[in-house]
This record gives structure tokens, sequence and C-alpha cells, in this order.
């Protein structure tokens, strides 16, 4: 009722302003006696009637001329009428024709316009290098898979980042391309190293746009990662001093075992055999070293990319335990397990995660008492890091405080006689740190002199 008051004000206004002029001479003539009051009263209700009508269809009219208006705005073009609707008064018909042809012209362009945009989204998702569009306010307004890759954001579509991204746009050498590039309008070049939570060695290109993207993007950066180029020179370099290092002193036992089995042991059946023995534990020590140097190189190289599987703990746990029944026989140690079945990491590597078990494992087993006991752990954890654990206990002498931080160091020993003894090359907990790095994961070790030790490993989980 209240929204046809209004309509019915407007039509009775229209009417009286169209007929209230004929009416009135009507009535001026009916009192001047110039007409008869018969067929005046009869032409003012006719004239009424008229106004009224042609008001109804002057409104109608108005009323479609503004739909096409509000469907023109909205980009949906003029719409044909249904055949039943009456047609529109000359003057409005020509005008309505126009806008019409203006709203069919402007929903092209706009669409046009709109596959453009899906184009240029396209094309910036498709491009091999991580790219971010940036706003004049220097925040990311879009990143294309390979920059969402490259920062281990999990989300399916393309927009801005956060977290690892965010300490991108924070570093000093590109905000000072980015404030260069929009106070010249020129192409900036800028060397970046993050450190957390994996090093990450990138080089920018600050691009200025004129004009913006249709987002208001004003510049794009351009991103190439350098962390494998640089990782590799440092794993050439790594490789040839730790190797000369750590061979030295195998390679000079094997030598001097073969001098002496060609001169003092030549016709000495028990010394040979003896030799050849610690020769060949020395060769496999060599064999061991070697595989865990290549394998460390390989994870260093890797280390900066996310892993994208979703590993479920317990079962990998159960099926490293069951690898180490030999290891275990052979030191009379008892292996306990404590598996929560619904621990499972992601994003993540079920063979690596199997490496770093493997290396815990056999960590607390060579360095436990003979005949001692090793639990293994695997437990979801809650508030305030929500994620998932992987522990490994022994029974062992303990480490001294001021040994932990430097424990997962290449080649550091807390005692390196008995390490060499127990047949360990330095490395196995250098490998579990990389791992653990390229997992986004955290190495807790704690240990008290003759208490053993416990290295529990913290993964994010789904």
């Amino acid at each position: 009722m209240d929204e046809e008051r209004p309509a019915l004000h407007r039509w009775l206004g229209s009417a009286a302003l169209i007929g209230g002029v004929p009416l009135a001479l009507l009535a001026l003539l009916a009192v001047t006696g110039r007409a008869e009051a018969g067929p005046a009263l009869f032409a003012m209700a006719g004239t009424a009637l008229a106004a009224l009508l042609l008001a109804r269809r002057w409104l109608g009219n108005l009323s479609r001329l503004a739909a096409v208006l509000r469907r023109a705005d909205a980009g949906e073009g003029a719409w044909p009428e249904p055949p039943s609707a009456p047609p529109l008064l000359p003057a409005l018909a020509e005008v309505s024709e126009g806008v019409a042809r203006l709203a069919r012209s402007l929903a092209e362009r706009g669409e046009l316009l709109g596959r453009m945009r899906r184009a240029d989204a396209a094309i910036l998702e498709s491009l091999p290098d991580p790219l971010l569009v940036l706003g004049a306010d220097r925040a990311a307004l879009r990143a294309n898979a390979a920059a969402r890759a490259l920062f281990g954001a999990r989300a399916a579509e393309a927009g801005p980042l956060a977290g690892d991204a965010a300490a991108l746009m924070r570093h000093p050498a590109l905000a000072g391309a980015v404030d260069r590039a929009l106070a010249e309008g020129t192409r900036q070049a800028a060397d970046i190293v993050l450190p957390v939570p994996v090093p990450r060695e990138l080089a920018a290109q600050v691009i200025p746009l004129d004009p913006p993207l249709f987002d208001g993007g004003r510049l794009v950066v351009l991103l190439a990662d350098r962390t494998r180029e640089r990782a590799v020179e440092r794993m050439r370099a790594d490789f040839v001093a730790n190797a000369s290092h750590e061979l030295r002193t195998p390679l000079a036992s094997l030598m001097g075992f073969i001098e002496t089995l060609r001169g003092p042991a030549k016709d000495d059946p028990e010394a040979q055999a003896r030799f050849l023995g610690i020769m060949a534990e020395q060769s496999e020590r060599m064999r061991r070293l070697i595989e865990d140097l290549l394998g460390l190189s390989r994870i260093e190289l890797a280390e900066h990319q996310a892993p994208t599987e979703r590993v479920p703990l317990a079962a990998l746990a159960r099926a490293e335990a069951e690898a180490m029944a030999p290891i275990l026989a052979s030191r009379h140690v008892e292996l306990s397990l404590d598996l929560d079945e619904a621990a499972v990491a992601a994003p993540a590597d079920a063979e690596q995660l199997a490496q770093v078990l493997r290396n815990l494992l056999e960590n607390a087993v060579r360095h436990g008492q003979e005949g001692g006991e090793v639990k293994l752990c695997v437990a979801r954890t809650g508030s305030p890091r929500p994620g998932v654990t992987m522990s490994v206990a022994d029974d062992g002498p303990g480490i001294a405080r001021e040994h932990i931080p430097r424990l997962t160091e290449r080649f550091y020993r807390v005692d390196k006689a008995r390490s060499r003894n127990a047949g360990g090359t330095g490395l196995g907990l250098a490998i579990v740190k990389h791992i653990v790095n390229r997992h986004r994961g955290q190495l807790h070790i704690e240990s008290r002199p003759g208490e053993g030790a416990t290295f529990k490993v913290w993964l994010p989980a789904e």
C-alpha cells in the first residue's frame, strides 16, 4: 500500500499537468456562458479521462526507459521488450533506441574487457618465474602459481601472499628497489637473501607499470630463485673440503696396511687376515661417509623447496622399526613403540622423514646401553603449535649442555673415538637438521649427563 501511494501521486500529478490547461479553459468557457453547461461538463470529463490515460502511458514509457538505463548501467545490455508491451511514444521511442544501442555497445566492450582481464591473469598465472603485482601502497595484490609455490602457499587461486612473502616485502634491498621504481619510473634490480625459514637467495626485478593495471597494480616484481645455483657452488666446495679431511685417515690406514701386506706381513697368514679385516672396515667407513656426504648435498639442494605429500607417521615409524631389527638384535636393545595412528604430517616427504627416523634410531642404538631400551613415540600436538611430533629416547650416557647446540654440525662428535668405533660418520644429525628445515619443522634435543638423550622432531600437520 505504501509503495502504491507514490505511484498514484505521480499518476495524478502527471494527469493534472497534461489536462490542467484544457480543463481550465473549458471551465472558463462554461462559467462565462460561452459554452453550454452540459457539453462543457462532458468535454471536461473526456479531457480528464484522456489526461489520465495519457499520463499512465507516459509513466509506463518512462518506467521502461528507466529499466533500459539500469540494465545499461549494470552492463547487461538492453533486452528486447515482450510482444505484449504497448508501443512507446514517438519522442521516447527514438531515445529508447539510442539508449539500447549504447547499452549493447557498453555490454560488448565490458565483455571484451573481461576477456582481456582473464587473459592477462592467465598469462601471469602460467609464467614459469615467480611474479608479484604490487599496488601504489606497496602491498602485494596478486601472485602467480610459481610465486605461491616458492613461498609454500597452499591457496589454489591467485591472490596476495602472507608469511614468507611479507618478509620478502620488508627486506631492505627490495624495499629500496620498490621506492626507486615508484620515484623514477624505471626498472630496478635487487639481490635478496632470506635466512628463514630456510636460507633462500633471490634476484628481483622491479618493473613500474604506466598506466597501472585494472586492479591498481603499479609494480611487477619478477623473482628468480638462485638458491639452487648457490647451493651447487657451495656443495662442490664443501664436498671437496669434507671429503679431503674425513677420508684422509681411512686412506692413510689402507695405504699403511697395503704396504705392510707387501712387506713384513707378506708371508704371515694370520696378520694378513687381521689386516684385511681392518681394511674392509675402513673401506666400509669410507663408503658410508661418501654416501652420507652425497645424500646431505642432495638434501641441501632441495632444502628451499617445501614438500607436497601427506605422510601417516605411525605406519612410517612401524616400517622403520621393523627395518632396524638386525641392528637392535646385534646390540640386544629393546624398542618400545607409542604411535598415534591419526598423526599425519603435511606437507611432507615420506622418504626423507623415514631417513630422519632411521638416523635417530641408529644413533640411539649405537650410543645407548647394550641390552638397554630405546623409545619411539609419534603423537599429535595441540595449541599453541598444532602439529605432530616424532621423538626417539635412549638410555645412554647423556650429553653435556655445552655440546647440544653443536650436535647438528657436520662431523661434530662429543666423543670422537667412541663415535668412530660405533660406526658413525658424524653426518647423521646434520642430515636430520636439513630435512627438518625443509619441512619447516623444528628439532629439539633434551639430555643430561647420565640420563640418556631425547631427540624430538616437530612437524606441521594438516
